[in-house]
């Protein structure tokens, strides 16, 4: 029996912006214009990386992959929620739904991963300089990636597997921006005991699991840099993980906000404001972060900037 045969409902009605009906025109700029911000910068920082040669290390090699990844968090909700401001409607067809939480989880804990991949990069490199390049080789980076993507697609396919076994009687209204797991399972008529259990299970491995690991590896960054004597040398060892640091509190401070805070308390419109700041902001911010931060980066995107001026100005010459 197909997916849609287990179901009465054929669609969702997105309730995240219902508190202003009359304001979904005045919202379709600002969202289209972050869209683009995070499209073009993280775009701009994975072409730079790309094309630098001082960049080909494993750092920016993990930065290339965040880039990909917050691209892909971004388009997976963002043109969706622009559609139906566009056209004033909040819907969702059933099978786009499923296929958009199947997304967005994937993305989602392939980033937790790749983050705490690389906090381990950051660790080797502070705490382990003179075995770097052997710990941190290519095959190590392309391994800690690619278990990264991996990790992220199984958890999703797990719960997407589940989820595909609830029905939805009549019910189809939540209380949501886009379609995520819980939302969902809150409104099913089924029995959801083994998704909420392997909810609470898979988080552990993806969710909390790396953060701890991240944070273990930042106690260790942190404790060989209060031993470095110099200020300067202080300074710039703690520079080449400030901005990962940074990303990775923005990152989970945003989880904590979206997923671990008390169900009730909360009127639509907050939970609408902190489903758009984990979904939204956070990939619009980490280019910046990145780029602002940190000099190779600023470095290499001049070159390029250059060398297409100077291309520019040998073809129209010609």
């Amino acid at each position: 029996m197909g997916v849609r045969n287990q179901t009465q409902v054929v669609e969702f009605v997105l309730l995240g912006f219902s508190g202003i009906p009359n304001g979904h025109l005045y919202l379709f700029l600002p969202f289209l214009a972050i869209y683009l911000v995070t499209v073009l910068g993280n775009l701009m920082i994975f072409t730079v990386i790309q094309l630098g040669s001082n960049l080909h290390s494993p750092m920016y090699f993990f930065l290339s992959h965040l880039s990909c990844l917050d691209i892909c968090i971004s388009s997976v909700t963002v043109p969706k929620i622009l559609v139906n401001f566009l056209y004033r409607r909040q819907t969702i067809s059933y099978n786009q739904c499923i296929a958009q939480m199947f997304f967005f989880l994937s993305f989602s804990g392939t980033e937790a991963l790749l983050l705490a991949g690389m906090a381990y990069d950051r660790y080797t490199a502070i705490c382990k300089p003179l075995h770097y390049s052997r710990l941190m080789n290519t095959k190590v980076c392309v391994l800690l990636a690619s278990a990264a993507w991996v990790g992220g697609f199984l958890d999703s396919a797990l719960h997407t597997a589940l989820m595909s076994r609830l029905s939805f009687c009549g019910v189809n209204l939540i209380h949501h921006i886009f379609c995520d797991l819980s939302p969902l399972i809150n409104i099913s008529c089924s029995d959801t005991h083994v998704n909420e259990m392997t909810i609470y299970l898979t988080s552990l491995i993806v969710g909390v699991a790396p953060f701890l690991f991240t944070v273990l590896s930042y106690v260790f960054i942190l404790s060989s840099i209060l031993k470095i004597r110099s200020t300067t040398g202080k300074r710039k060892a703690f520079s080449t993980c400030a901005s990962h640091l940074i990303v990775v509190v923005i990152y989970y401070a945003n989880g904590i906000l979206n997923y671990d805070r008390p169900s009730a308390g909360y009127s639509l419109e907050i939970d609408t404001l902190v489903s758009t700041m984990f979904c939204i902001i956070p990939p619009m911010v980490n280019p910046l972060i990145y780029s602002l931060r940190n000099k190779e980066v600023k470095g290499a995107l001049k070159k390029v900037l250059e060398s297409q001026s100077k291309s520019t100005c040998h073809h129209t010459r010609n």
